[in-house]
């Protein structure tokens, strides 16, 4: 048996935390529905690791690599992602409650259908992700970079995108309701069908986005 093999059949042994695992090697290693809960995986690179079903909750992955991982409907509510490398990854479905995710970077990153509510999200790049029918509610978007994403039909209700860069967006029948978008660019994106009731638009920059149907009151 290999040292990973050793590693990995320790991990599902063991339900809960107090594992600490700071930059272990992980990279493409099968975890599929693995209890990692309360791990420190801090700087570990988890890149292409398979994670579907995964149990995350309260791990440590500050600076973590999990580029190209699937963590297709993972219960990740409460991680501490700050800074880690997440592009490209697989979160279609995944718990993110909770969740630290400042200054990470999650381009092009799959969070269709995902639970991000009251998820940090300050200053995270989420260039091009894809965030249809994600659950957003009271997140915090602060200056975050959503450029070219697809926030169709996501549900931002109370969520704060103050300075949040949004330029050529899909926020196609997305829920605003009570958002917060002081200072933001959205120019140049898609608010068809959007609800923007009591939303907050100090200084937002929307030239050029289209704004047909929109729900203002």
């Amino acid at each position: 048996m290999t040292d990973r093999e050793q590693i990995l059949d320790f991990l599902r042994a063991n339900s809960t935390g107090n594992l600490d695992f700071r930059w272990g090697d992980f990279k493409n290693m099968y975890l599929r529905e693995a209890n990692l809960s309360g791990v420190n995986l801090t700087d570990a690179d988890l890149s292409g690791a398979d994670l579907t079903k995964a149990n995350l909750t309260g791990a440590q992955l500050k600076s973590a690599n999990l580029a190209g991982a699937l963590l297709t409907n993972a219960n990740i509510s409460g991680v501490y992602f700050v800074e880690a490398n997440l592009t490209k990854a697989d979160l279609t479905g995944a718990n993110l409650s909770n969740s630290d995710l400042s200054s990470a970077d999650l381009t092009a990153a799959n969070l269709t259908k995902a639970n991000l509510t009251s998820a940090n999200l300050t200053k995270a790049d989420l260039t091009g992700a894809n965030l249809t029918s994600a659950n957003l509610t009271g997140a915090n978007l602060t200056e975050a970079n959503l450029s070219e994403a697809n926030l169709t039909k996501a549900d931002l209700t109370s969520a704060n995108l103050t300075s949040a860069d949004l330029p050529h967006t899909s926020m196609s029948r997305a829920d605003l309701r009570g958002a917060a978008l002081t200072g933001a660019n959205l120019s140049g994106s898609d608010l068809t069908n959007a609800n923007l009731t009591n939303v907050n638009l100090t200084n937002t920059n929307l030239s050029g986005a289209d704004l047909t149907n929109v729900t203002k009151f």
